[in-house]
């Protein structure tokens, strides 16, 4: 059996393609600039020849393609959107609208001659074919699809997507889950995860596809590294370009957790973080005050600091703490922590796929 699991992030794309019948460190591997940041590169790109531009496709991830389009207004050039496409900025098109967005249908995209056409997407399957069909290989023979995007969700005009973010965090985890709870077969993603709904339903329809939120799947998948799958108590932290989220875990349960701005962090405010989740003093409100996104307390009993795991591309804001910090290094290779959380994922939400996984890496 083969999993293509593609972990999509600000900053890169992780492409694993997971192979029963190999040892996992010989899974062939990729980690390529995402897609945000090749759309921003293409939108600059437009902005200095001086052209309109009509964005079209689906919602995808923001930040820096959002800021070119920002750059490409200031510029005094006009930028289209179809309304898809133009809730990547803001699910509240009026709000996209104030931009000085001009949101526009298909059928007036369509008549835009003028204007350069770039489409937005988070899971670009074609592309992802031809650079593996480079070196002969076919992912037109995977049997599964995984990707992971981060999504605030689809919040009520007025609503704080912060806020939408972690009730829905919180929602899962109480569901009972654990982890692999954030995973979903393409046909049962939440209506309100648009992103994640997005990336899912632009891959190919002709096979099982499971989605994820990056933040647990690289969690999940930083379990995979012995070290960590051997504690019965530890705190597990995800330090992503945008975002951190940090999980207690207890007994392989879920004890408690928080979510922040990854930017908005210093060491010693993340340390000072990670002992309040783990002494169980952590508040969601003053956390949210902060301009995170909040915090959850699931077991009132205190935590251990003994053992605490790090992954993420800014795992270096951790670099010599006094909490000395694991570096999870699933099958030798960090980057690819989300992808093997998807593949550990693919064994929950897809019954018929947990045999032929576990006989390769064991159990979960």
């Amino acid at each position: 059996m083969q999993i293509l699991a593609v972990d999509v992030g600000t900053g890169t794309q992780d492409v694993l393609l997971f192979d029963t019948e190999k040892e996992p460190e010989n899974a062939l591997k990729m980690v390529m600039p995402s897609p945000t940041m090749l759309l921003a590169q293409a939108i600059r790109t437009v902005t200095g020849r001086g052209e309109d531009l009509l964005l079209d496709g689906v919602t995808m991830g923001g930040g820096p393609c959002a800021w070119a389009a920002e750059d490409h207004l200031k510029a005094g050039h006009r930028l289209f959107a179809t309304p898809d496409a133009a809730r990547t900025f803001n699910d509240d098109l009026e709000q996209v609208a104030a931009m000085g967005v001009e949101v526009v249908s298909e059928d007036e995209a369509a008549t835009l001659g003028g204007a350069r056409r770039l489409t937005m997407l988070d899971f670009d399957y074609p592309s992802l074919a031809r650079a593996f069909s480079t070196f002969g290989v076919d992912l037109d023979q995977v049997d599964v699809l995984a990707v992971a995007v981060f999504d605030h969700g689809a919040a009520p005009p007025g609503y704080s997507d912060r806020r939408f973010r972690f009730e829905y965090l919180a929602e899962r985890i109480q569901s009972g889950a654990g982890l692999a709870g954030f995973a979903f077969a393409r046909d049962q993603i939440p209506q309100s995860m648009t992103r994640l709904r997005a990336a899912a339903f632009s891959a190919p329809a002709d096979r099982p596809l499971v989605a994820m939120d990056t933040a647990p799947a690289a969690v999940l998948g930083a379990l995979e590294d012995g070290q960590v799958r051997g504690q019965d108590e530890a705190i597990v932290a995800n330090i992503g370009n945008f975002h951190t989220l940090a999980f207690s875990l207890r007994g392989g349960a879920i004890t408690g957790l928080f979510e922040h701005h990854t930017g908005l962090l210093s060491q010693a405010t993340l340390e000072a973080l990670l002992a309040q989740l783990a002494a169980r003093t952590l508040s969601n409100e003053d956390l949210f005050a902060e301009h995170g996104h909040g915090a959850l307390i699931l077991d009132s009993r205190p935590a251990s600091l003994d053992f605490v795991a790090v992954t993420g591309p800014r795992r270096r804001l951790l670099a010599g703490s006094a909490l000395r910090p694991y570096l999870a290094v699933p099958y030798g290779d960090m980057m690819m922590a989300g992808c093997w959380g998807l593949v550990r994922a693919c064994a929950d939400v897809l019954p018929h796929t947990a045999q032929a996984i576990e006989g390769a890496i064991g159990p979960g």
